[in-house]
Formats: structure tokens, C-alpha cells, sequence
């Protein structure tokens, strides 16, 4: 786990090679290309790459559009203005229109820090979440992500992609399965489950690797699909260790543990604390700074696991 790998280089790499393959694929980008990497399809297709400047509504609608003339459109964006400022046209001319669209969010998360606390999205794939017919695809890391996207392409019906900026720890590789809806098993354990979705995997096998020092055995279960969740395997790995944690680098309103909690609340009620930003606006700084501030290190998903045993 030494390695790390921006996930927006999986993401354009996966775009590439897809470009190749099939025709029908297209992208569009709101003046964002360079830093999205957008721009290498663009320069690579540029008859099926479209430029509509900082208008996400637009974007979406046109990506909506292209579907109907038998595209599978990209539609690429900054995640909190496109799920924000798109959130009609996503809702209505994507998801309740059926329409084959991928919507990508990019500069998730921490990743954006240095934007500046407007551009920070710790709301992006909840606000998805929310919508019928969207299903909502958050990778660990860069690896993962071109599976992500090829996984996206194939997919019929809407899709929301959460793509980071900065470079995160490669914990994946290429044996390491994805499917859309299914976990994946990082770990085996008996004491407690871990339950992560996103650029926080890496801080999760470390804090897996502490908590063994201590005798704790921690089961990972990675959950790159927050909707559909993966329900039949958290209830399996809760079953057996009693007691859960849950960790997203986004708001715990409406982000994965609440997935987990609607889950868990229905079929096994288990004790669950939450490893997320606490219903707050994202702040300016630094991706490091911005982990230490909200509590998202390993240090802090030992201290959520260690209070949940208590409470078994």
C-alpha cells in the first residue's frame, strides 16, 4: 500500500482505452478538461469530446440528449456544482427519464481542499443517493476506478462516479474483483466490521493493521456501490462481528452509514458509529489538514471501533 495514484488518471486512462473500443461513447466537460483530464479524450476524440463551459444544467442536458440519439455520454463536472446546480436536469431529464448518462463528479471530497471551502463537496453522492434509478459508484483508488468506469459504461440506466483529484494509497489491484452492487471483501475478522466507501481505504487497512496490534480482529468490507448497497454481504459480515464502523470521506447525512444504518435497522440492529464530516461545510486548506480536522485518519476509525465493542 505504498503506492498511490491519482484516481482522475484511472478515470482518463479508463475513458481512453473505452474511447477505442466503442463509438458510441462521448464526453462532456465544463471548461474543467485540464484539471478533470478530460482533455486527453478530447485531444484523442475530439468529433465525440464537447466543451460547454461552466453551465452543469447544460451539461447534463445535453449528455441526456446525446443518450437519446443512442450515445453513452460522460458528463464531467466539479462534484458540488454538478450535483448541486444539476440536481433537476439529473433527476428528471437522466434518472426519471431512464437515460443512459453518466454523471461524474470530480475534485471529491478532501481532494479539493485547496479550492477552496465552496468547491468541497461533502454532500455530492448523498444529495445522488436521494434520486430513484441512480446508482451511486464511489472507488477506493485509482485502480479501482478504471474498473469503475468500464463497469459505468456497461451499465444500463444512470450512474453517478465520484472521481478524486489528489493522490490517494493504491490498495486494489487487478485480480481484486468489482462488480456494481457487490462488496468487496478486503479482509476477514471476527470482532469488528469496517465498512468504507471511497478514497478512505487506505486509512481503513491502516487502521485494520492497528487495531490487530491491539488483538482486535477487524473485518473490511469495502463498498465502492453506496447505492445499490451490498446488503446481503454487510449483513453477513455484521452477523459475525456484532459490531460496525463506518467510513466516508462525505457528510454521515445521507452518505454511507446512513445506507448502512437503513440496512441495518431493518434486518439486524447492530451498534454503529460513523467515520465522516459531521453535518458541516468543507473548509480551505490542504487534503492532510482537511483529514486531521474532520477525523478521517486511521487513529480515528480505531477509536469509533474500540467504542463500538463497548457497546456489543
Amino acid at each position: 500500500m505504498t503506492e498511490k495514484m491519482e484516481p482522475r488518471e484511472g478515470y482518463a486512462q479508463a475513458l481512453l482505452e473505452l474511447g477505442a473500443e466503442h463509438e458510441d461513447l462521448v464526453v462532456l466537460d465544463g471548461d474543467c478538461a485540464k484539471a478533470n483530464y478530460t482533455n486527453r479524450f478530447g485531444a484523442q476524440y475530439p468529433d465525440r469530446f464537447f466543451n460547454l463551459g461552466i453551465a452543469e444544467c447544460d451539461i447534463v442536458g445535453t449528455a441526456a440528449g446525446l443518450s437519446l440519439g443512442g450515445k453513452i455520454p460522460f458528463a464531467n463536472a466539479y462534484a458540488n456544482f454538478l450535483t448541486g446546480r444539476g440536481f433537476d436536469q439529473v433527476r428528471v431529464s437522466v434518472a426519471y427519464s431512464e437515460r443512459p448518462v453518466k454523471i461524474v463528479g470530480h475534485n471529491a471530497g478532501t481532494s479539493a481542499a485547496q479550492e477552496g471551502a465552496t468547491h468541497l463537496p461533502l454532500e455530492d453522492f448523498g444529495i445522488m443517493r436521494s434520486i430513484p434509478e441512480m446508482t451511486v459508484i464511489v472507488p477506493g483508488d485509482g485502480v479501482e476506478m478504471k474498473k469503475a468506469v468500464r463497469a459505468a459504461y456497461a451499465f444500463d440506466g444512470p450512474v453517478y462516479l465520484r472521481v478524486g483529484k489528489l493522490a490517494v494509497p493504491v490498495c486494489t489491484d487487478e485480480d481484486t474483483p468489482f462488480e456494481i452492487g457487490k462488496a468487496v471483501l478486503m479482509r476477514e475478522g471476527t470482532d469488528v466490521t469496517l465498512v468504507n466507501t471511497g478514497h478512505l481505504l487506505g486509512e481503513t487497512m491502516k487502521a485494520a493493521d492497528l487495531l490487530a496490534e491491539q488483538g482486535v480482529s477487524a473485518e473490511v468490507l469495502h463498498m465502492h456501490t453506496v447505492k445499490p448497497i451490498d446488503s446481503e454481504a454487510l449483513v453477513a459480515s455484521v452477523r459475525k462481528t456484532g459490531a460496525v464502523v463506518t467510513i466516508e470521506e462525505h457528510s454521515i447525512v445521507n452518505g454511507l452509514g446512513s445506507a448502512v444504518a437503513d440496512v441495518l435497522s431493518a434486518q439486524l440492529p447492530t451498534p454503529q458509529e460513523r467515520i465522516g464530516t459531521k453535518d458541516v461545510f468543507g473548509l480551505s486548506g490542504t487534503m492532510d489538514e482537511l483529514l486531521d480536522y474532520f477525523g478521517l485518519r486511521a487513529a480515528n476509525i480505531v477509536e469509533a471501533a474500540t467504542t463500538v465493542m463497548t457497546r456489543t
